[in-house]
């Protein structure tokens, strides 16, 4: 991502209702495995692959000692001014970590800024331990391709069963797949439509726009609800994929 995208996240990804709602989902999905933080018999040992400013990094300590890695330094330096310590800069296709290292690996839209998602894949599985999980996140349908997938640099967005096929030829098994920001999906398609309509901005940029407040607060209580859904079902659409995928003792 430019620079002015990695500001921005990183004065937003605490407080904003997309941030905070994508983030909640991946620590009730880790709660639903590994129980609630410190609750382990030893710390788990966790990488997140695309840290970016190192909002997520922070929230999954908890559960055991987190290494944050992303290819930029630019990413690098704002999680050091989040207080982050144990900052690797890595490329997600050629981790520089031995194999069979980790028990938890988080990859919160990453794959999609990829190359070769189908290496990185790969090398989670390798890096990881016999039992070991990667939790992760994509962007869904190609049809949502507009100025804020250019903006954030990002190769391409996901078909479910794309995801599942290049995660189990990976070695992977999948324990969970499933759409989620179901509920913003009829809105999200049509703001996307719109825009395809209107001349870009110079250069590209996300689509985050800021709301009231009282709106924040009220798209993160909704999203919360479909979170204590999406731990129990998978919904069959949405603006956004997440994978828990398990390495085969």
């Amino acid at each position: 991502m430019n620079a002015a995208e990695y500001e921005r996240m990183y004065r937003l990804e605490d407080s904003y209702w997309w941030f905070v709602a994508r983030h909640r989902l991946v620590e009730a999905l880790l709660r639903s495995r590994y129980g609630p933080p410190g609750a382990q018999q030893e710390p788990l040992y966790i990488l997140d692959v695309g840290c970016g400013t190192g909002a997520m990094s922070a929230r999954v300590a908890g559960w055991g000692r987190v290494v944050s890695a992303d290819y930029s330094p630019l990413a690098l330096q704002f999680s050091r001014r989040r207080g982050l310590e144990h900052l690797v800069g890595a490329d997600a296709m050629r981790l520089p970590f031995a194999s069979g290292r980790f028990d938890v690996i988080v990859c919160m839209d990453v794959l999609e800024h990829l190359s070769n998602d189908c290496a990185a894949l790969a090398e989670f599985n390798r890096v990881l331990k016999p039992g070991g999980r990667l939790f992760a996140t994509v962007p869904a349908y190609p049809h949502l391709w507009s100025e804020h997938d250019i903006a954030l640099m990002h190769y391409r967005r996901y078909f479910r069963r794309e995801l599942r096929e290049r995660a189990v030829a990976a070695g992977l098994t999948i324990e969970k797949l499933s759409h989620t920001m179901t509920m913003l999906y009829p809105v999200v398609a049509m703001q996307r439509r719109l825009n395809a309509s209107r001349p870009p901005h110079d250069p590209p940029q996300a689509a985050m726009p800021l709301v009231p407040g009282p709106v924040n607060g009220a798209l993160i209580g909704l999203l919360a609800a479909e979170n204590a859904m999406a731990r129990r079902v998978d919904f069959p659409f949405g603006v956004t994929i997440v994978c828990v995928a398990r390495k085969p003792d």
